[in-house]
């Protein structure tokens, strides 16, 4: 049985934290931001994370902290790499609507310029495509719904995602 929460996945600049944010407003729900807790947990950012502990060490703390989150009627942000763990991906999937916010990699390649300070989650040699390539078959694989953000704004996209959630019943219409 799903809780009444909706899950945010999504390439990097996807808008995952900004939607949810306004969409947790409109919905009164609460709003919770993995990358935040995983920063609160470790104590320091992304990037120091990842510059410290490697990939594998964030990715397994991203995994932990996301595969142990308790929420009811909150809307989650997840950071890109989320998809990665499969723990997590299956406890999101379980408390959870999965919404997978789908941008194309020409969105990606002009919006991503700070990869290190973002603390984007890149293997060494890995391009910014073979990321999006490597991604995209996974938010697709862990999504209940995606939505298509091409040619939409902020607003359009989380009125999309209030028209999706009732059409799967999880919002009274």
């Amino acid at each position: 049985m799903k809780k009444n929460n909706i899950t945010l996945i999504g390439m990097p600049t996807s808008g995952k934290s900004t939607v949810g944010v306004i969409l947790a407003k409109i919905l009164g729900m609460d709003f919770v931001d993995t990358d935040l807790i995983i920063q609160r947990k470790a104590g320091k950012r992304l990037a120091n994370i990842i510059a410290e502990d490697g990939l594998e060490g964030f990715l397994s703390l991203e995994e932990e902290v996301c595969a142990e989150l308790e929420a009811e009627n909150t809307v989650i942000a997840t950071g890109g790499s989320v998809v990665y763990g499969e723990k997590a991906m299956a406890h999101l999937k379980d408390i959870s609507h999965v919404v997978y916010l789908e941008i194309d990699y020409e969105t990606l390649e002009k919006r991503l310029h700070h990869v290190k300070q973002r603390g984007v989650v890149l293997r060494p040699g890995q391009s910014k495509k073979d990321l999006y390539d490597e991604r995209s078959v996974l938010y697709k694989k862990y999504a209940d719904v995606i939505i298509s953000e091409e040619g939409l704004g902020i607003e359009e996209t989380v009125q999309k995602i209030v028209e999706a959630e009732k059409l799967s019943g999880l919002l009274k219409k």
